[in-house]
């Protein structure tokens, strides 16, 4: 299989979570500048891409439509990242890949048509989907991007894809290419803790996305708005060869859950609302269940019930553990606030429990 990075978030430091040891080989030559912070997508059963020569070049002001350049602050990590975000409505709410802002403590987004920035709050994510809606506090008048329909897509469509690539704002920045495939499929998995999420029914492009362009669009030849760029490969065969594999969701799916997040419906995928800090972080033990805890972050629930390292996290709130995974999802559906039995068994076997009094945390 091959691993590429996600053309999402940049990060200033590769210890930050979400780093791709993939995206570091495949973008070396950003090295002295920014270190990636994507997510790598496996891809198994890839269509051959139809090979497309490409220029980057600042955006034209047609190209540019409601596109929001995104800033992180990740206060648990000390690492800052940037991605890209579309506008939905003249209100301020923008539409962008839940990677971009995940483990976000802080979020800034510029309007790229009159370049004003915000402070900007989240208001609820998709973790499986990798779909978040963010709002600009204050924003009003903003011209919003205009959505088309994938399913009129075809292989062979020119297309464009527009971002902040390289997390280096300003105007956006373009790659063109074209559709190579249509309903493919890949994982994106987080080296850091082993979790991944595996997106289907995606569009399959020769244009050459990078991190940063995550959560920006990729656009027909009219200009309208068909996918959200969300991943990328460029295995070292393909980079040979000249060829690009960009990956995007198809824009109906997105805006779907996008309303949805905008009206307030929770689901077993969609989160609302601010996100429940724990306070470990964890990994597979390589077992049957359970989370291992590798880090208790200090002044958190879990350091103030005396979490320990290195147990496992075998239940919360009654339900069981079964991965890292599992307990990310499980904590989706607690909110600030809550109190929450959680249980874990010590190196030699002995099982323990606490009640942890949730507070605020950067989204998962």
């Amino acid at each position: 299989m091959e691993e590429s990075p996600r053309g999402g978030a940049v990060s200033e430091i590769p210890e930050r979570r979400g780093v791709r040891a993939a995206a570091l080989a495949v973008l070396a030559a950003l090295a002295a500048l920014l270190a990636p912070a994507c997510r790598a997508a496996e891809d198994p059963e890839v269509t051959p891409p139809v090979a497309a020569t490409s220029t980057r070049h600042a955006a034209p002001s047609g190209r540019r439509p409601g596109v929001v350049n995104i800033d992180t602050e990740q206060g648990l990590n000390s690492t800052s990242a940037a991605g890209t975000g579309l506008v939905l409505d003249q209100s301020g709410f923008v539409l962008t890949n839940n990677h971009v802002i995940q483990g976000a403590t802080s979020i800034k987004g510029t309007d790229t048509d009159d370049h004003r920035t915000y402070t900007a709050r989240v208001v609820g994510y998709d973790k499986a989907g990798d779909i978040a809606v963010i709002r600009l506090d204050g924003a009003s008048g903003l011209k919003a991007a205009v959505f088309g329909d994938a399913s009129r897509v075809r292989v062979g469509d020119p297309v464009t894809a527009v971002g902040n690539a390289g997390g280096r704002g300003g105007n956006p920045s373009v790659v063109t290419g074209l559709v190579t495939s249509l309903g493919q499929s890949v994982t994106a998995r987080d080296e850091s803790d082993g979790t991944s999420e595996r997106l289907t029914g995606l569009i399959e492009t020769s244009a050459p996305i990078r991190p940063g362009d995550s959560g920006g669009p990729l656009l027909d030849t009219g200009g309208t708005v068909i996918g959200i760029n969300t991943a990328a490969a460029g295995g070292a065969e393909l980079k040979q060869k000249g060829a690009h594999r960009g990956y995007a969701i198809p824009a109906g799916r997105a805006l779907e859950i996008a309303r949805q997040i905008q009206r307030g419906q929770a689901s077993e995928t969609v989160h609302i609302g601010p996100t429940a800090l724990l306070g470990v972080k964890v990994r597979g033990t390589g077992a049957e269940q359970g989370a291992l805890v590798a880090e208790v972050v200090p002044g958190t629930p879990a350091e103030t019930a005396g979490v320990p390292v290195g147990v496992t996290i075998v239940a919360l709130g009654g339900r069981r553990v079964e991965s890292a995974t599992a307990l990310t999802d499980l904590m989706l559906a607690h909110h600030p606030g809550d109190d929450v039995l959680l249980e874990w068994t010590t190196a030699q076997g002995v099982r323990q429990s606490a009640v942890l009094h949730l507070t605020d945390g950067p989204p998962q």
